[in-house]
């Protein structure tokens, strides 16, 4: 059974393609890290590695680069992914001898082709060249220079503390008169504590949007793909479409930020059997609602927001 190391830092896209490898029973590994997929890389010697081009401690290129200059993995072909695809990422790619290039998000079925197409080529000779040390972001983290701090001051000599005089012992005084108590404060009553609002129910929350007509599902999803909760009459696919769209809105972030136009709030995709509508739920998550008829969009929406406080404590 073949091997396909997946390397990238969202959760979502390893779960997308995982899903769709092992539907054709290739065998799938997966790092978050450029560090774990070095890892991984030497010890299970993958046949085919699909690597995002941007990540948390080093990028795409870097991890190509390495394993097209190892001595005994260099004919590993190596497929890195990008949500810009553009001059700049071709020329680097093919710097250090990335096989292809893809944009995402992608779909499953020319993801599937293209791995398909690599690993029926016969594997090339290795590259005869010289023991290649892993890039310098994989390495151990440099020890952080130890500042020293100045030298304290040197405190001026204290002169001993003068001896305590001698007290003479007090003469016996007679009692203090007894004081009265005070008189007791009439008690009043205690205003009544309010009660910490209830955190509503997810899943009726959920459920209230499945249960209007023309919605088939309603899915929350974490920002990583996740699933959170579901609703409706598609469920099983529930957690795949959530990892989709998941994949779908992170892709769509960098336009908004490039324009200037701050965080993606709501989408809407119209697909020949009916629409989807991707809904931001705070900073943590997203609702998914698949409706079969297009006209009832309107009123579906004016739902999900009014809902969406609810499902912002909820969550």
């Amino acid at each position: 059974m073949p091997k396909v190391l997946v390397v990238d830092d969202s959760l979502s896209v390893r779960k997308v393609v995982q899903r769709a490898l092992e539907s054709k029973r290739i065998e799938v590994l997966s790092a978050a890290s450029g560090s774990e997929a070095l890892e991984q890389i030497g010890r299970d010697a993958p046949d085919l590695i699909v690597c995002d081009v941007i990540m948390p401690d080093m990028d795409g290129y870097q991890i190509c680069d390495f394993v097209k200059r190892h001595p005994t993995l260099g004919h590993i072909p190596v497929l890195l992914i990008s949500g810009i695809v553009n001059n700049t990422v071709l020329e680097r790619a093919a710097k250090v001898r990335s096989n292809d290039v893809m944009r995402k998000p992608f779909a499953a079925d020319e993801l599937l082709h293209r791995i398909e197409t690599f690993l029926s080529t016969p594997g090339r000779p290795a590259v005869a060249t010289a023991p290649v040390a892993p890039p310098a972001a994989a390495a151990a983290p440099m020890a952080r220079p130890v500042m020293t701090a100045p030298p304290a001051p040197v405190a001026a000599p204290v002169a001993p503390a003068p001896a305590a005089p001698t007290v003479a012992p007090l003469e016996r005084r007679a009692p203090a008169p007894e004081r009265l108590a005070p008189a007791p404060i009439a008690e009043r009553p205690l205003a009544p504590v309010a009660a910490a609002p209830a955190v509503p129910d997810l899943k009726a929350l959920l459920s209230g949007v499945a249960e209007l007509p023309g919605v088939s599902l309603t899915a929350l999803v974490d920002r990583e793909g996740a699933l959170m909760e579901a609703a409706g009459g598609l469920l099983p696919e529930a957690e795949f479409a959530g990892a989709l769209a998941s994949c779908l809105v992170e892709s769509t972030h960098g336009v908004g930020r490039a324009l200037a136009q701050g965080r993606l709030q709501s989408l809407i995709l119209e697909y020949n059997a009916g629409v989807v509508l991707l809904n931001a739920v705070g900073d943590g998550a997203m609702l998914a609602v698949v409706l079969g008829d297009p006209a009832v969009l309107g009123k579906v929406r004016y739902h999900v927001k009014k809902a969406l406080p609810d499902l912002v404590r909820a969550v």
